[in-house]
C-alpha cells in the first residue's frame, strides 16, 4: 500500500516550479483576421463570451478610440482594442492542466492576497484563468487558459462534459443513497442529481466513492452528501471530459496535447 506524502501548506514563496514547466505549448490555431469582438477578448483571457459581452456592454472597451457596441468585428492585427484603458495584447491559445492543492483558490483576484491557482504558474505563460471552480478545501484537476470558448464549453450545461471526483466520505454509504444521489436532491438553487456515483472503497469508518456530475453548483458534491447524512472527509477531482489526473502531483502542471484540447472540443 502506498504510502500518501503530506499535502504542504502552499504559500506564494512555496510554489514550485515542476519539470513540466520544461514544457512547450504545442496547440496554435491560425485565426481568420476578423472575428466577433467578444470573441477577441475571451480568447485573450478576459472570461467567457458571456463575460466579454458584459464588458462591452459596460463600456470598458474601446476600438480605435470608440467605446465598442455588441455586434463589432474586428481584426486584433489592425486594430487597436483597450480594455479600461489598457491595451490588448494578442497571445496564442494555452492549456493547462494543473494539480490544485487544498488552500489555493481558483480566483484571479482577492483582496487578501492568498495563494491562487495562477500563482503556481510561471508568468512567461501570459494571462490565464480557470475553467470552473475547485473550493477552498478541494483538490485535483483544475484547467487553466485564455481561451474562452472553450472555457464556456466545458461549464456551460448544455454540453455536459463530465467531471469525476473521488470523494472520502464519513459513514458506511448504503445502497439507498446511491439510489437517491441518482435521482436527486433538492438544494436552494433547485434539484440536483449525480450523473453517476460508484463505491471505490470501504474503511471502517468511511466510504470512498467516485462521483461524476455534468452540471454543477456551488460545492455540489459536499452539499449533496451532507443532505443525505455524509460529512465530506476529502475531495479530489479526477477528471474532465477525457482528461485525467495522472502523473502529476499537488502543484504540479502539465501543457494539455492538440489531441487533448480536440478532445475537449468534440467532445
Amino acid at each position: 500500500m502506498k504510502k500518501k506524502t503530506p499535502h504542504k501548506k502552499f504559500t506564494k514563496r512555496s510554489v514550485r516550479r515542476p519539470a513540466a514547466t520544461r514544457e512547450k505549448s504545442v496547440f496554435d490555431k491560425a485565426a481568420p483576421q476578423e472575428h466577433r469582438l467578444q470573441k477577441i477578448l475571451a480568447a485573450a483571457g478576459f472570461g467567457s463570451r458571456r463575460q466579454c459581452e458584459e464588458l462591452i456592454e459596460q463600456g470598458r472597451v474601446d476600438v480605435d478610440g470608440t467605446a465598442a457596441k455588441l455586434g463589432t468585428t474586428v481584426d486584433p492585427q489592425r486594430n487597436e482594442i483597450r480594455v479600461d484603458g489598457q491595451r490588448l495584447k494578442v497571445s496564442k491559445p494555452t492549456y493547462i492542466a494543473l494539480f490544485k492543492p487544498k488552500g489555493v483558490l481558483c480566483t484571479n483576484r482577492d483582496q487578501q492576497g492568498r495563494v491562487r491557482a495562477v500563482d503556481l504558474l510561471p508568468q512567461s505563460l501570459g494571462r490565464l484563468f480557470p475553467i470552473g471552480r475547485l473550493d477552498l478545501d478541494s483538490e485535483g484537476l483544475l484547467l487553466l487558459t485564455n481561451d474562452g470558448a472553450l472555457s464556456e464549453r466545458l461549464t456551460h450545461p448544455r454540453y455536459g462534459v463530465a467531471k469525476v471526483y473521488r470523494v472520502q466520505v464519513a459513514g458506511e454509504v448504503q445502497s439507498e443513497t446511491l439510489s437517491q444521489l441518482r435521482k436527486g436532491v433538492h438544494l436552494a438553487e433547485g434539484f440536483a442529481k449525480v450523473a453517476d456515483v460508484q463505491i471505490k472503497g470501504r474503511h471502517k469508518q468511511s466510504t470512498i466513492l467516485d462521483i461524476t456530475l455534468t452540471e454543477g453548483m456551488n460545492r455540489e458534491v459536499r452539499r449533496l452528501l451532507a443532505r443525505l447524512g455524509h460529512k465530506v472527509l476529502t475531495l479530489i477531482r479526477i477528471a474532465i471530459g477525457p482528461i485525467k489526473l495522472v502523473k502529476l502531483g499537488p502543484g504540479e502542471w502539465r501543457h494539455l496535447t492538440p489531441q487533448e484540447v480536440r478532445q475537449l472540443y468534440e467532445g
